[in-house]
C-alpha cells in the first residue's frame, strides 16, 4: 500500500435505534442506524404482506388457467372398405 493515501481504518461502534449496538472498523467512526438485523421484520420473521387495492387476487384472476375444455367427443373410426 501506498503511504498517505488510504483512509485511517479504525474501530467504530455501531448502534440501532432499537438498543443493539456491535463494533466493526469503519473509515467514518460510530454509526447510528434507523434499523438493523434484530429489528428488521424480514430477518425477525414479523413481515407482513400488503396486498394494496387487492392487486394479488387481480392477478390471480386475470392469469388463472382456465377450466380445461371438455374433451372434443372422438369421431368414430370409418368403416372398413373391402379390399378388391
Amino acid at each position: 500500500m501506498k503511504k498517505g493515501i488510504h483512509p485511517e481504518y479504525k474501530r467504530a461502534i455501531v448502534t440501532c435505534i432499537c438498543g443493539n449496538t456491535f463494533e466493526t472498523r469503519s473509515t467514518v467512526g460510530n454509526i447510528h442506524l434507523e434499523i438493523c438485523s434484530n429489528c428488521h421484520p424480514y430477518y425477525t420473521g414479523k413481515q407482513k404482506l400488503v396486498d394494496s387495492a387487492g392487486r394479488v387476487e387481480r392477478y390471480n384472476r386475470k392469469y388463472a388457467k382456465k377450466a380445461a375444455p371438455a374433451e372434443p367427443a372422438q369421431a368414430e373410426p370409418a368403416p372398413a372398405t373391402p379390399a378388391a
